[in-house]
C-alpha cells in the first residue's frame, strides 16, 4: 500500500472515529478514540474470519503500519516535544526531586518488582517465562508514558502539584526505561556471564549524557533563532527543523530522542521567545504545539486500536494480559511507596498520595511498540499482548476512573 494512501486513510479513519466520539459517545477523546478503535478491530477480527475480503482494507492498513518506526522514530520526537514546551518549567523545577526520584529509582524499582512478581506468580497458571524475560516485559511496561499521561491528565481533577510530578515523571522515565529495555535485551542476547559492565556503562553516559547535551545545545540555538525573527511562519519551522533535526542526530549518533527532545522542549519552552508587549509569538507557538499534539495524539491513539488487527492470538493470551494487569499495579504502588517511606522529608509528597499516582501512571503507544522490536523467541507473543492488555486497561479504565478515584481521595490528598 502506497505511503500517501497509508497517511490519508489513518487521516480519514482518525477524524471519523473522534466525530463519532464527540457526536455520539461523549467520552475524552483519547480514550474515546481508543475505545472505538478497539471495539472496530475485533469487529474486524470476527468479520475477517468469516468472510476476509469485507474487512481487507482495514486489514491491509494495520499490516502496513511499521507501528514501531512510526512511534519510535517519527511519532515519539513531537509528541514529547509539545509536552515538554507546553509543561510550565517553574513548576517542575519546584517539583524536580520527586519527579527525579520517580522517573529513575521508581523505573528500575518497578521493572525489577513487575519481573519478580511475574516469575513466581505466573507458573500458578502454567505461564512460563524465564526471569530475564519477565525483567525484560517489566522494562517496557513500568515507563509511564508521557502521551497517555499527558492526553488524560490535563482533563483531571488533579492537583496542580501532582499534576506537575506526574507529567514530569513520564517526560523522563522513558529514557530510562529505553536504556533498561536495551540493556536487558543485550542480555538474552548474549547472556548473563558475557555482558560486559564497561558496555553497559557507556552505554548509560552516551545515551543519557549525549541526548541531555545535544538537547540543550540545539534547543539553546533553536531559541535564540526564534528570538531573533518576528515573523510567526519562520519560528514554526525552526521548532519543527529542531524536532526532526534531533530526531535524526539521536538516531545517527544512538543518543536518547526522549531526553534530547525534552531538554530541548524545556529549555526552549521555559525561555519566552516573545520580542515585546504587541509580539505574542510565543503564546501562539504553545497553541501550534498544543494543536500539534491533540492531532497526533488522536491519530497514535487509532494505531494503537487498530495493531490488535496484527495481534490475533491476544484471544489465547488474556491470561497473560490479566495477570500482568495486576502486576503492573502492584509495581508502580511499590515503586511509589517505597522511596517516599525512605526519603519522606526530602521528597515532600504526601503517603495519601500514593493512590491517586499509581492510577494516574498510564501506559500507552510506546510500550507497545518496544515490545513489536522484540526478536522471534517463544516469549514475544506472551510479551506483546500483556503489553496490549495493559496499555488498553491504562487508558480506557484508568483514565475513566482516575477522577473518581481523585474525588474520593480528595480529603487526604495534599
Amino acid at each position: 500500500m502506497d505511503l500517501f494512501v497509508v497517511i490519508a486513510l489513518l487521516v480519514i479513519i482518525s477524524a471519523f472515529f473522534s466525530y463519532l466520539n464527540a457526536r455520539f459517545i461523549k467520552l475524552p477523546g483519547t480514550i474515546g478514540t481508543v475505545l472505538i478503535a478497539t471495539i472496530v478491530s475485533i469487529i474486524i477480527l470476527v468479520v475477517d474470519k468469516l468472510d476476509p475480503s469485507t474487512a481487507k482494507y482495514l486489514t491491509t492498513l494495520a499490516k502496513n503500519i511499521d507501528f514501531s518506526k512510526v512511534v519510535l522514530n517519527i511519532m515519539l520526537g513531537f509528541l514529547l516535544f509539545s509536552s515538554a514546551f507546553n509543561l510550565d518549567g517553574k513548576k517542575l523545577k519546584k517539583e524536580m526531586r520527586p519527579v527525579f526520584m520517580l522517573s529513575t529509582l521508581g523505573v528500575i524499582l518497578s521493572t525489577a518488582i513487575f519481573g519478580f512478581l511475574l516469575y513466581y506468580v505466573a507458573p500458578l497458571f502454567h505461564i512460563h517465562m524465564p526471569l530475564i524475560y519477565c525483567l525484560l516485559f517489566g522494562a517496557l511496561v513500568s515507563p509511564t508514558d508521557p502521551v497517555a499521561v499527558s492526553a488524560i491528565v490535563k482533563n483531571s481533577k488533579l492537583p496542580a502539584h501532582l499534576e506537575t510530578i506526574i507529567s514530569g515523571e513520564s517526560l523522563f522515565n522513558d529514557g530510562v526505561g529505553l536504556i533498561l529495555f536495551v540493556i536487558i535485551l543485550e542480555i538474552t542476547d548474549v547472556g548473563e556471564k558475557n555482558i560486559e559492565a564497561s558496555k553497559v556503562l557507556v552505554l548509560i553516559l552516551k545515551e543519557v549524557l549525549g541526548g541531555i547535551i545535544t538537547g540543550a545545545i540545539f534547543g539553546y540555538l533553536a531559541q535564540r533563532l526564534m528570538k531573533s525573527v518576528k515573523d510567526f511562519q519562520t519560528i514554526v519551522l525552526i521548532s519543527l527543523a529542531l524536532v526532526m533535526g534531533l530526531s535524526v542526530l539521536a538516531t545517527i549518533f544512538e543518543f536518547s530522542i526522549p531526553l534530547s527532545v525534552v531538554t530541548a522542549g524545556l529549555f526552549a519552552g521555559s525561555h519566552s521567545i516573545n520580542q515585546d508587549s504587541k509580539e505574542r509569538s510565543h503564546e501562539a507557538l504553545e497553541k501550534f504545539w498544543q494543536l500539534v499534539d491533540e492531532m497526533l495524539n488522536t491519530i497514535l491513539f487509532v494505531m494503537i486500536g487498530l495493531q490488535l488487527i496484527n495481534l490475533p492470538f491476544v484471544n489465547n493470551y488474556w491470561v497473560t494480559g490479566s495477570i500482568s494487569i495486576v502486576m503492573i499495579l502492584i509495581a508502580r504502588w511499590l515503586s511509589i511507596m517505597l522511596p517516599l517511606t525512605f526519603l519522606r522529608q526530602s521528597l515532600k509528597v504526601n503517603y495519601s498520595n500514593i493512590n491517586v499516582m499509581t492510577w494516574a501512571g498510564l501506559r500507552g503507544a510506546i510500550s507497545i511498540a518496544l515490545a513489536l522490536t522484540l526478536p522471534d523467541t517463544p516469549y514475544r507473543h506472551l510479551i506483546l499482548s500483556g503489553s496490549y492488555f495493559i496499555v488498553i486497561f491504562s487508558v480506557i479504565v484508568q483514565g475513566l476512573t482516575l477522577n473518581a478515584m481523585i474525588n474520593r481521595s480528595s480529603r487526604h490528598i495534599e
